[in-house]
């Protein structure tokens, strides 16, 4: 008996070393899931409650708790969660005084990166009002738009937006909608000050009453797309969706004693829903600011003890690209949530900054499917586990990038795609994972509902991305349909063609895209570039790169160079506007040069050159 005990105690003493070699993310996934499992019983709790328990609840248990605890530092100055609730009071009395709103309403934020941003929102809340968060950025056609798509009457605004709310305020008041701007004073006729009434509110609290009829399927906000494909969509978000998108700091293993630093725009979903709300979820405290500094990022989380940061699109390479210093990794950073960074960028990101977890995303505003990284593998947005795919049933499905369009077969239903497979992601639209499309736009709705897909009948999310899952169920993201081009019988995937571009030393960025050339099938590769400072374009270096680790047809034959790349407010690089353009030297006056094979190394694009391309005299 003694012998055979302690063969099982030595026995499961291996336990970890075998789990550990057979599984090693065994440990990673179970706290992943447990994680998952503990706010999806929450959410279902919430569900059951009446009247509807909201983020703003959530807020003011927060302010019940610990009134004192700093909620908002900003530009030298702090804002407890009773500060923060007292002005939202302030906002709410006063547009309900002054501007007569009640439960239902919809008022357009037009604010920048500061605290009225969150107790504006707050206030509105309070109210039972959504709020529609537009784009700082955008002007003119865009902006009024995006009053079209959510039926927005009311409008706030930031004081140094009035120019631009001056442009369109012909049309504002031909639509009947009323502007109030963040000032105490404004001459403009149209558009009323509403700073002196704030300051004038009761900040007492409002009852609840005044949102009584909320309930889970209510919308709560509207949060505009970024346009690159054209006039901004606005996104419907519930307040269920805004619960489970602040549970991603949770899930990302974010508590209340951490201080998280947004400097992405809270016009979007990442500075506001993960970011904003996410805190007032936790009830931690958030570094605000305006804007994005690379040079004052690093300083900013030493001065405010930051230990969770946000990241999205090209922000990590930009840190990298900041003079190294001796106090690299003097910092409490211990989290990084995020999307788009590159592996390279990942790997150097770390090996500067020191240990942090980063917790890469995969999301869409509108999508009801998302994956995030809980693991330390690099380069993955997520990892495929039993209790993700119950929760949200999801698919790759095979994909004809030429046609864009799904493959079906013969039945005319989708193929789905192999393990290590590119693949569209399509996302089932069930009741705990719906798609409640986007605002005033039934067409853009029903191009993103994908019918017939392994049953007739059934209902899918096209989330018009591709991705892939490896052998050891590693998701990852590969491209965006659109951003994939098909030549000489070759799919080529843009993101694959900018990181081999980005490795030349002369350039610095890199934006691939496909253009159409008179007499061929397909599009030929085609990159906007901007130079590293101090250096010019390789011509020879440059093919010599390309060549060893891209085939031919991958290859850029077009390559255009620009004093900086145009970029949204998310920094996704545009692309639209540059295929439309083409490669025309006498249309284009940037740079442009051509891929001579012969040569071995790019030469300039004369219009000789372009006249013997469109005529075939030159093989591509």
């Amino acid at each position: 008996f003694a012998s055979a005990c302690a063969v099982l105690l030595a026995g499961l003493a291996l336990l970890p070393a075998l789990l550990q070699t057979l599984c090693p993310y065994f440990l990673q996934d179970c706290i992943y899931m447990l994680r998952v499992a503990r706010f999806g019983v929450r959410l279902e709790k919430y569900k059951r409650r009446t009247p509807l328990y909201s983020i703003l609840d959530c807020f003011l248990d927060s302010v019940r708790r610990h009134p004192l605890k700093p909620f908002i530092h900003f530009e030298g100055k702090t804002y407890s969660y009773s500060d923060v609730d007292r002005e939202s009071n302030k906002v709410a009395n006063a547009l309900r005084a002054v501007v007569g709103l009640k439960e239902g309403d919809t008022v357009a934020m037009f604010l920048g990166n500061e605290p009225c941003f969150a107790w504006t929102w707050l206030g509105l809340a309070k109210l039972g009002c959504a709020a529609a968060l537009l784009n700082f950025n955008i002007r003119s056609k865009s902006l009024l738009h995006c009053f079209s798509c959510c039926g927005a009457r009311v409008l706030v605004a930031a004081e140094e937006l009035r120019g631009a709310v001056e442009e369109i305020l012909p049309a504002l008041k031909e639509k009947g909608i009323r502007v109030y701007l963040l000032s105490d004073e404004c001459s403009t006729d149209g558009i009323k000050s509403i700073s002196q009434a704030i300051k004038q509110a009761s900040d007492e609290p409002l009852s609840p009453s005044f949102r009584a009829n909320l309930h889970l399927k209510s919308t709560a906000l509207y949060i505009y797309t970024s346009g690159t494909t054209g006039l901004p969509k606005a996104a419907l978000i519930t307040q269920e969706r805004m619960w489970a998108a602040s549970f991603i700091q949770g899930v990302s293993g974010v508590t209340a004693d951490d201080v998280f630093y947004i400097n992405l725009p809270l016009y979007h979903s990442a500075g506001f829903l993960i970011g904003l709300t996410g805190c007032m979820e936790r009830g931690n405290s958030v570094i605000l600011r305006r804007k994005f500094s690379a040079s004052q990022f690093w300083d900013d989380c030493r001065k405010y003890n930051v230990t969770v940061m946000q990241y999205i699109g090209e922000t990590m390479r930009y840190l990298c690209n900041t003079p190294k210093k001796d106090n690299d990794k003097d910092h409490k950073v211990r989290i990084a949530i995020g999307n788009g960074v590159r592996a390279d960028v990942w790997n150097e990101f770390l090996k500067r900054f020191g240990n942090i977890y980063v917790r890469e995303l995969y999301a869409a505003t509108e999508g009801n499917i998302g994956f995030i990284n809980y693991t330390s593998k690099v380069g993955v947005v997520g990892r495929v586990n039993i209790l993700h795919r119950n929760l949200f049933p999801y698919a790759l499905i095979k994909f004809d990038i030429e046609k864009e369009e799904p493959v079906r077969n013969a039945d005319g239903l989708c193929v789905q795609a192999a393990q290590g497979e590119t693949g569209l992601l399509v996302g089932k639209i069930t009741k705990k994972s719906p798609f409640v499309g986007y605002a005033g736009n039934e067409q853009q709705t029903e191009k993103k509902r994908l019918r017939d897909v392994f049953v007739k009948g059934d209902l899918y999310f096209n989330s018009g991305d591709l991705l892939k899952v490896d052998h050891e169920n590693f998701v990852y993201f590969q491209d965006r349909v659109g951003d994939t081009f098909r030549w000489k019988g070759e799919n080529v995937a843009t993101t694959e063609v900018s990181d081999i571009l980005i490795m030349v030393d002369c350039i610095e960025e890199a934006n691939v895209y496909g253009v159409t050339v008179k007499g061929h099938e397909g599009r030929i590769g085609m990159a906007a570039i901007t130079l590293t400072e101090g250096k010019e374009f390789d011509c020879v270096d440059t093919c010599k790169v390309l060549s060893n680790l891209l085939p031919v047809y991958a290859r850029p034959y077009f390559i255009r160079i620009q004093n900086s790349l145009e970029m949204t407010g998310t920094f996704k690089l545009k692309k639209v506007k540059l295929v439309a353009e083409g490669f025309d030297p006498a249309l284009i006056q940037d740079p442009l040069y051509f891929l001579d094979l012969a040569q071995k190394k790019y030469i300039p694009l004369t219009q000789d050159i372009y006249n013997s391309v469109l005529a075939g005299e030159i093989k591509l």
